[in-house]
């Protein structure tokens, strides 16, 4: 057996090691070893962390992909209150600020530091010897959220601080945690294909993301994270501009768009330059935050009730353009629904030129009485989706058309449909409509799930279009058909080469990301991991029910009905087993679980509630490993429902009726040989299940 002392070294260098790498990956783009050479140290960690979680460290690169479960947030009291700023809009009040400033300042010189108002969600990080121990929101300035479990996932942040001399032993970093355009706009599209509300913008998509109670779907959100300021219980730097200069060599992530203003003639001229280049920019901003740049001098300007009087913010004024409706067209989405498109006569708007417009749905037509013909002010939501946000009623043609949703669709002519309870209208021609088919094989191919090499949405489009691939399983036949792909255009040997190397390595993608690239609706990436952890192979996913599948933790009815109607069609069934013969992965690698016990073997049961010790799927891992069952709805052949705070009545109420025994946490424990027996949720088993892994997927 080695030493633990070894055993300890071992995991301390390679927590150094991979921290490294991950900072030159993320902060200066250096891949330094291949992506097989940093999945091996990962994994050499995991088991060492699993055969030794004495020695697991807090920060450890592990903690990357999330998996702690958080019933409910603890707050905490600032050290120093995050305050608000005072903003303005106007220039003029600027120039006033700078006068205010130099009075304060009795006429000694003073320059100031512009930065970049990035908009998303203000946090505050407590580093002690150069570890990340805490991360709190800003609440209402005095008290926040911790939410160290979540903010840990995000990839940019260092969890270990590389070291220096002028480095505090004990400091708070103030800083901004944000969604990257790119992927605001992922999500957004994601979100329109399953049917979903769109997220109004980056700031929203950030806040919620913090909240949720499951910090591996926090770590899929792939958050980023800005910092601002630094402060100590001394003044440790002299100047705003040197903090800022140390938490760059600290290794923490600082956007290199700031500058230093000699004067206020310069802070006007970082103003208008970045009025244009911010559009330019991937990162959601709203404005430019001004700051004395001197800290001395900062505290001798001091702070009012509210907010610093040595700094300001100037917010761009949101950009709106007036043009004319032309025409509305519908899309077809992956899963049936149709969206509404308006077509504008062009017109510049927040650094580009507007010619569409999302109309989300008929609800939304109809709330803004639009009409063809119609000039309707256009905003970009967020600063990036153009939406119509109101129509000029007093130049309304008088000849204008009121815009009538199709009964239709208007791909393949079959009757529209719109399910209780929906915005969308959809087209429930699965098998035959055209967008849906091209749309399912664009989403198996895309980088989040089968991610196929030389396949791109484009290119499977163009087979699509020339009869050569209408599913997914008709991929795995092309490479048999080389003779007929050569004679295509645009498509030469090298090509066809890669293509050919890209479907065979998908092969080799793990099964949750098979599962969530089946395009099975509202089967999301979370989802697929947590049915694929939960059944482990697609046998055992098609023949659960939609009652047992609404029993796994974060899937719920709508979801696991929508599931179990898939795997019952013979049309999936039959592209499953041609998935099958062509070698794709349909089960969860590695060996199961080995059960705990046969303790509860016979016995079904519900969980419902909020728990003091456990997760609700903690507790469902523990009755699986001892023999259990889970379900989702109270009968008469339910052995217990297991009660926690804040369970609804209608379930109470059931189960009374119907004599089933109700049982707490602890009670539910009392039945189990021993608590040494309870199976720990722990982050080798999020991973495995994930099929997460290599430095591009884990850490991108």
């Amino acid at each position: 057996m080695p030493d633990s002392s070894a055993v300890q070294q071992r995991i301390l260098a390679l927590t150094e090691r991979l921290h490294q790498l991950n900072h030159q990956y993320y902060q200066l783009d250096i891949s330094e070893v291949p992506d097989q050479e940093f999945d091996q140290m990962l994994a050499e960690l995991h088991q060492l962390e699993t055969d030794y979680p004495d020695l697991a460290l807090p920060n450890s690169p592990t903690r990357r992909v999330g998996g702690t479960i958080t019933k409910q947030f603890p707050t905490a009291v600032h050290r120093y209150p995050m305050l608000s700023l005072g903003n303005t809009y106007s220039e003029d009040d600027l120039r006033e600020f700078d006068e205010r400033v130099q009075r304060g300042l009795e006429g000694a010189p003073y320059s100031y530091v512009c930065e970049l108002k990035i908009d998303g969600v203000a946090m505050s990080l407590r580093y002690e010897h150069g570890q990340l121990v805490q991360g709190v929101t800003r609440g209402d300035g005095t008290r926040g959220d911790v939410v160290t479990a979540n903010v840990r996932t995000i990839r940019t942040l260092p969890l270990a601080l590389r070291p220096g001399p002028d480095q505090p032993e004990d400091f708070e970093v103030r800083g901004e945690v944000f969604m990257p355009l790119p992927v605001f706009a992922e999500l957004n599209a994601e979100r329109e294909q399953n049917g979903e509300p769109l997220l109004a913008n980056p700031r929203n998509a950030a806040s919620g993301t913090l909240k949720l109670q499951n910090s591996a779907q926090v770590a899929a959100r792939k958050l980023r994270f800005y910092a601002y300021s630094l402060l100590t219980p001394g003044r440790h730097f002299a100047s705003h501009s040197a903090a800022l200069e140390a938490l760059s060599r600290y290794g923490l992530p600082v956007s290199d768009t700031w500058r230093r203003c000699a004067n206020i003639t310069e802070v006007l001229d970082f103003v208008h330059y970045w009025a244009k280049q911010r559009h330019e920019f991937p990162v959601a901003t709203d404005g430019i935050v001004i700051k004395v740049d001197d800290l001395r001098q900062q505290d001798q300007l001091g702070y009012t009730a509210k907010s610093p009087r040595w700094a300001i913010a100037y917010k761009y004024p949101a950009e709106a353009a007036r043009t004319r409706l032309n025409e509305v067209i519908y899309n077809v989405g992956r899963t049936g629904a149709v969206t509404p498109v308006a077509l504008l006569t062009p017109v510049p708007l927040a650094g580009t030129v507007v010619k569409r417009a999302t109309l989300h749905n008929a609800n939304q037509i109809e709330l803004l009485d639009l009409r063809l013909g119609d000039l309707v002010y256009v905003e970009k939501g967020g600063e990036i989706i153009p939406k119509i946000t109101g129509v000029d009623l007093a130049a309304r043609p008088a000849d204008a058309v009121p815009i009538q949703y199709p009964t239709l669709c208007p791909a393949c002519a079959t009757p529209l449909v719109r399910p209780e309870g929906e915005a969308h209208f959809r087209c429930p021609n699965e098998r035959g409509c055209p967008p849906q088919l091209k749309a399912r094989l664009e989403h198996y191919v895309s980088r989040r799930a089968l991610n196929i090499d030389g396949l791109g949405a484009e290119t499977v489009g163009r087979f699509f279009d020339l009869g050569l691939v209408t599913t997914p399983a008709d991929i795995y036949d092309l490479p048999a058909r080389r003779a007929e792909l050569v004679t295509l255009e645009r498509l030469g040997e090298k090509s066809i080469d890669n293509l050919i190397a890209g479907i065979e390595a998908s092969k080799q993608v793990p099964f949750p990301r098979v599962l969530f690239g089946l395009g099975i609706r509202y089967v999301g990436e979370t989802v697929a991991q947590k049915l694929a952890a939960h059944y482990r192979t697609i046998d055992a996913l098609m023949v659960a029910s939609a009652e047992e599948m609404a029993a796994v933790p974060e899937v719920g009815g709508v979801i696991a009905v929508a599931a179990a109607h898939w795997f019952q069609q013979p049309e999936n069934q039959a592209l499953i087993e041609r998935l099958r013969q062509a070698g794709v992965q349909l089960a969860v690698t590695g060996e199961a679980p080995v059960p705990a016990s046969d303790r509860l073997a016979g016995l079904t049961f519900v969980i419902s509630g909020v728990f003091e010790s456990h997760s609700r799927e903690e507790l469902q891992q523990v009755i699986i490993s001892n023999g259990g069952k889970i379900t989702g709805s109270i009968s008469k052949k339910l052995s217990y429902l297991v009660a926690g705070d804040n369970m609804g009545p209608a379930k109470r109420e059931k189960a009374l009726a119907l004599k089933v025994p109700i049982i707490s946490e602890t009670e539910l424990m009392a039945l189990l040989p021993s608590s040494e027996d309870e199976p720990a949720v722990s982050e080798e088993n999020v991973i495995a299940a994930t099929g997460l892994g290599s430095q591009g997927e884990l850490f991108s």
